[in-house]
């Protein structure tokens, strides 16, 4: 059974969620403040975290954020309120893998939940039998382990989250391919993704700092009124 935590101060909310949620067979923990929440996030084991941004004590975006130096793992999830562009940005900026704006349709919050757990708990049953080897991406001095979910450049460890981890692994299994913002949504996210915002790019951008800004070679390239490929430079 799948473990998810909801931070959420909202009563009524809070039990239409777990109610639901636990009908679809998912054990849900409930936090009503941000403190609780972190607390909980940290000293528990969650394959999933849906998180308000305005909560009593502390801060979504907060709590997020110390999640993530802690755990770059877990999906994290907004569920808020907030609705502009600028909002669902910065929530991804601090960490977030998916937001969801107020009011929603409880099938597209399930849907979102099930998509997210699938980029973590992808292995098969032959996958796990398979030797490491056929897990290894590499790319100039860049190399991914999708068996151990680990990332080096020339030989330097680099921590991602997991959507910028299922977006490098995207970009190497098509290098030197052209990649449209469309077809990267469909890859990584899975769903229909309609933020109204420009969230490939910002994941793109969260990966350049990571992956090309210790190296003279930049191997993630725009290509104008087209989308990104990884490439060596011209």
């Amino acid at each position: 059974m799948k473990k998810i935590l909801l931070v959420e101060d909202e009563a009524h909310v809070v039990s239409f969620i777990k109610k639901g949620l636990s009908e679809d067979g998912f054990e849900v923990s409930v936090a009503f403040d941000g403190k609780t929440g972190l607390q909980l996030a940290l000293e528990n084991s969650f394959d999933l975290i849906i998180l308000d941004i305005m909560l009593p004590e502390m801060n979504g975006l907060d709590v997020c954020k110390a999640i993530r130096n802690e755990n770059t793992q877990v999906p994290i999830l907004f569920l808020t309120a907030l609705g502009t562009s600028e909002n669902v940005v910065l929530g991804l900026e601090n960490g977030a893998d998916d937001y969801l704006v107020k009011p929603f349709k409880f099938i597209e919050l399930v849907a979102r939940i099930k998509n997210l757990l699938r980029r973590v708990d992808g292995k098969s049953p032959k996958a796990i039998t398979e030797p490491e080897e056929k897990h290894l991406y590499a790319f100039n001095d860049l190399k991914l382990n999708d068996y151990t979910k680990t990332v080096t450049r020339a030989d330097e460890e680099i921590s991602l989250t997991s959507t910028e981890f299922k977006l490098l692994l995207y970009f190497l299994k098509n290098k030197n391919k052209v990649l449209s913002r469309t077809a990267i949504l469909d890859a990584v996210w899975g769903v229909d993704y309609d933020l109204g915002t420009n969230v490939v790019d910002v994941y793109v951008n969260y990966l350049r700092k990571k992956i090309d800004s210790k190296s003279d070679e930049k191997i993630i390239h725009t290509v104008i009124g087209m989308g990104y490929v990884l490439k060596e430079a011209n």
